[in-house]
C-alpha cells in the first residue's frame, strides 16, 4: 500500500511538472514587456531618425519591414534574420551587434528571447512605436552614445539662437587648451561639380560634371594642426580600446569627458616630421570624427567632417579650371606642397598662397577626410539628389578624401581629384584587431573641419559623429 501510494505521488508530481512545462512553452514572448525594451536600449539609438545605420528604421513595424535587407526580421526563422543572427556573433566578430563598444554582446537571455519572438512569428501590435532608451544604470560600456549627442545638441541649439546673424569668418580658442583656430564662411550656392572630359590627367570617377547645391556653412581655413588635434589624441585617461573612459562617472565627468578619444598610440605619429604648427596626421575617419565631437561639445557650434560636395565647393572658391589659381601645373608650387617641393614631408599650414576664399593647403600638403563613402560613380547616383549631396557610409571602406598630399603629383592635387581610404594605411599597426584610431601608413592623410549654418537632428548628428564607428 505504501509502495503505491509513494508510486502514485511521484506520477502527479511528474505530470504537475510536465504540465508547468506544457504552460510555460505555451506562454508566447510579450512583445512589449520583453522585446520593446531590448530593442530600446540597444538598437533603437543607431536604427532611428532621417540618417539611420544602414538605412535600417527600427522605430516602427512598418518602417523596419521597408528596411532594404530583406532578411532583417522573417518572421518563425530567427537564424535568417540578422535583427537576431548578428547579436549571437562572437564577440571578437566585427558585425556584432551591438558591437563591444556599444555594450554587446547581449545577454544570452535577449539574445533567446528575440529567438523565440522570431520563432513564434515576431508579431509587432500595431500602432507601437519604439523610442531610443538609456540602459539600467551599470551596463554602460561607453557614456558616448545617443543620450550624450542629444544633450550637446540642446547645447548647440541654445548658442545658435543666441548667435543668430549672419555667418562671418571667425577665429575661436578651444576652451581645454586654449589652442586658436580659425574658420571661414562660405555662402552656399550652386556650382558645377566634377572635371570636363577633356581636363589634363582626369580621372573616370570625377564625372559627368553636375550642378550642385551646397548651403553656408564655415570651414576650417587650415588643416587641422598638431596643436589641435593632439590634446584630443594624448590624454593621461585610462581608456577601453573604444575609447571611453574606464573611470567615467556622471555624476562627477562632464559631457566633454564622455566623448570617445583615441587610446595612446604605439609610436610617435608625426614620424619625426613636425608638430607645432604641422597638420595632424595619421588618424581614422571614426578619430577624425571624434574630434569634432569632441569640439562640438565645447564650443556649443557643430563640427565634422565636410561632404565631398562642400569640399569641392570650398576649394574652387568660385572657380571652374583644374586647380582654384587656373589650369597651369607650373604655377602648383606657389599654392601647394607636392612631391616636387615637399622634401618628402608635411609642411606647416598656411605657408603658401590661399584659394580666392582665402583658404590654405587645399592643394597638397595632406589629403583630407570627406564624411562620404567612396563611390567610382558618385556622379551616377547623385543625380537627381544634387541639393546637398552626401553618399552615407555604409561600409567601413572605402571612404573619400580630396586634395591630394605632400608625396602626390600634380594631378593628384586638382580640385576634383578623389581617393578612396583602403585597409593597407592600417598595415604597420601591430595591434589585434586593429586599432579603430589610426592609420599608421597614411602619413599623408589629415583632415580640416566644417560647421553648417543649419543646425542639424540629433540623428543626423549621431550619424556625422559614428558612421566610422562599426565595421559593417
Amino acid at each position: 500500500m505504501i509502495s503505491y501510494l509513494k508510486t502514485s505521488i511521484q506520477l502527479f508530481s511528474y505530470f504537475s511538472i510536465a504540465c508547468l512545462g506544457v504552460s510555460a512553452t505555451a506562454a508566447k514572448v510579450d512583445f512589449s514587456k520583453e522585446i520593446a525594451p531590448i530593442l530600446e536600449t540597444n538598437c533603437v539609438s543607431c536604427h532611428s531618425g532621417e540618417s539611420p545605420e544602414g538605412d535600417f528604421n527600427l522605430t516602427t513595424k512598418t518602417l523596419a519591414n521597408e528596411t532594404s535587407y530583406d532578411s532583417a526580421i522573417v518572421a518563425e526563422s530567427p537564424e535568417e534574420s540578422s535583427i537576431y543572427s548578428l547579436t549571437v556573433l562572437d564577440r571578437t566578430d566585427d558585425q556584432l551587434m551591438p558591437p563591444l563598444h556599444s555594450g554587446g554582446p547581449l545577454p544570452k537571455a535577449s539574445t533567446e528571447l528575440l529567438r523565440r519572438w522570431i520563432a513564434e512569428g515576431a508579431e509587432w501590435p500595431e500602432g507601437t512605436t519604439l523610442t531610443a532608451k538609456p540602459k539600467p544604470a551599470g551596463s554602460f560600456v561607453s557614456a558616448d552614445d545617443f543620450d550624450l549627442v542629444k544633450k550637446i545638441h540642446a547645447k548647440i541649439v541654445a548658442q545658435a539662437k543666441a548667435e543668430a546673424g549672419d555667418p562671418q569668418d571667425y577665429a575661436k580658442v578651444i576652451p581645454l587648451t586654449e589652442v586658436e583656430f580659425h574658420m571661414v564662411a562660405t555662402p552656399g550656392g550652386e556650382f558645377l561639380m566634377g572635371s570636363p572630359a577633356d581636363e589634363e590627367l582626369r580621372h573616370a570617377d570625377e564625372g559627368p560634371q553636375t550642378k550642385v547645391t551646397v548651403d553656408p556653412f564655415w570651414i576650417g581655413k587650415y588643416e587641422v594642426t598638431w596643436d589641435e588635434y593632439e590634446p584630443f589624441m594624448i590624454t593621461q585617461i585610462d581608456r577601453r580600446k573604444d575609447g571611453g573612459r574606464i573611470d567615467y562617472d556622471a555624476q562627477t565627468h562632464t559631457i566633454i569627458d564622455a566623448v570617445s578619444q583615441p587610446t595612446p598610440p604605439y609610436t610617435e605619429m608625426s614620424f619625426g616630421m613636425g608638430q607645432h604648427g604641422y597638420p595632424a596626421i595619421s588618424m581614422t575617419q571614426h578619430a577624425a570624427n571624434k574630434y569634432c565631437q569632441w569640439l562640438s561639445a565645447q564650443t556649443g557650434h557643430f563640427y565634422r567632417l565636410p561632404t565631398e560636395a562642400e569640399w569641392e565647393f570650398a576649394c574652387r572658391a568660385g572657380t571652374s579650371t583644374a586647380y582654384s589659381f587656373g589650369d597651369d601645373p607650373e604655377q602648383l608650387k606657389q599654392y601647394g606642397w607636392f612631391y616636387d617641393n615637399a622634401n618628402e614631408k608635411y609642411q606647416k599650414v598656411g605657408l603658401k598662397k590661399p584659394n580666392p576664399w582665402g583658404l590654405h593647403d587645399m592643394h597638397g600638403n595632406v589629403m583630407e577626410w570627406t564624411a562620404d563613402q567612396y563611390l567610382p560613380d558618385y556622379f551616377d547616383k547623385i543625380q537627381g539628389h544634387a541639393n546637398n549631396p552626401y553618399i552615407k557610409p555604409v561600409t567601413l571602406y572605402p571612404r573619400t578624401a580630396r586634395g591630394g598630399g605632400w608625396d602626390d603629383d600634380p594631378d593628384r592635387l586638382r580640385s576634383a581629384a578623389r581617393r578612396g581610404s583602403d585597409p593597407s594605411w592600417k598595415q604597420q599597426d601591430p595591434q589585434l584587431p586593429k586599432s579603430v584610431w589610426y592609420h599608421t601608413n597614411a602619413t599623408q592623410l589629415g583632415f580640416r573641419i566644417v560647421r553648417p549654418v543649419k543646425v542639424p537632428s540629433p540623428e543626423e548628428m549621431y550619424f556625422y559623429w559614428n558612421s566610422a564607428r562599426d565595421v559593417y
